[in-house]
């Protein structure tokens, strides 16, 4: 994949007030509605486990096939940055590509793209199929300036792109999340005044309890899922839901981060 937008390609060597600048700019160029070709409802895991011929495209593939879902994570070797891509179609694996960049700054909260950006756009530049949407193991509209990872690396490749984060970054939940969420559940997060960028109150993304224990002893945390650029709040919370596979991360982001942790024990 091509970059899209070179003005937005992340630079390490930017004051911190630059790169706050950009990611304002980066904020008022992404679209956080539904702006895509595909039909949500056929991104599924339905079918055998499986992996498809190395390579393929969905033009090889036919235009009637299912839509290509990308999931990307990072992984540290030393100051180096290895980003990996594993796409699917259904539970097929479509293709695999990794790349490794030096990280050049340390980690910044709010800053992280700038950190990794550049090791997940190589990592994008390796890539030969064209992903209809793409998972990424990081914020992207909860952030301070609703430019997070998976904003910055959407906007800049110009395509649709879902955060998927561990953590609450910003925002404030509509209800608590210090308790046990059922299966399925899911929680609005709304700017807050550290979202320097949107009004308070409006979705910025959802806490999504993908996975729960049975037990009433312990329980797993949700989520935190936001629109990158060209996906709502409300799909993206969606897709992530339809991408679980009985893990807590959609199947995109759990294979990425398996391939990564390999390649890094190969380096």
């Amino acid at each position: 994949m091509e970059v899209v937008r070179p003005a937005f390609v992340p630079d390490p060597t930017l004051s911190t007030a630059e790169m706050e600048a950009l990611q304002r700019d980066i904020a008022d160029a992404a679209v956080f509605t539904d702006e895509f070709a595909f039909d949500p409802a056929t991104i599924s895991l339905d079918g055998p486990a499986g992996q498809a011929t190395l390579g393929e495209t969905a033009v090889e593939a036919g235009a009637d096939a299912a839509p290509l879902v990308a999931g990307v994570d990072q992984a540290f070797v030393g100051d180096r940055a290895v980003s990996a891509i594993v796409v699917l179609r259904g539970r097929e694996v479509v293709e695999r590509v990794w790349a490794v960049e030096e990280a050049e700054i340390p980690y910044v909260p709010g800053l992280l793209s700038f950190r990794e950006g550049g090791a997940v756009l190589s990592a994008f530049a390796e890539l030969d199929c064209e992903p209809d949407v793409v998972f990424v193991d990081g914020s992207g509209r909860i952030h301070y300036r609703e430019a997070g990872l998976a904003t910055h690396v959407g906007v800049t490749l110009d395509v649709p792109t879902i955060g998927v984060a561990k953590n609450l970054l910003c925002g404030r939940p509509r209800e608590s999340l210090d308790r046990k969420l059922p299966e399925g559940a899911r929680v609005a997060i709304e700017a807050d005044a550290e979202v320097e960028t949107a009004a308070a109150g409006t979705v910025i993304g959802y806490a999504v309890q993908s996975r729960q224990y049975d037990s009433d002893s312990q329980y797993i945390n949700p989520l935190v899922v936001s629109p990158g650029h060209r996906v709502s709040a409300e799909t993206a919370a969606d897709l992530v839901l339809a991408t679980a596979a009985g893990y807590k991360l959609p199947e995109p982001t759990r294979l990425a981060d398996s391939y990564a942790d390999s390649v890094k024990r190969e380096l």
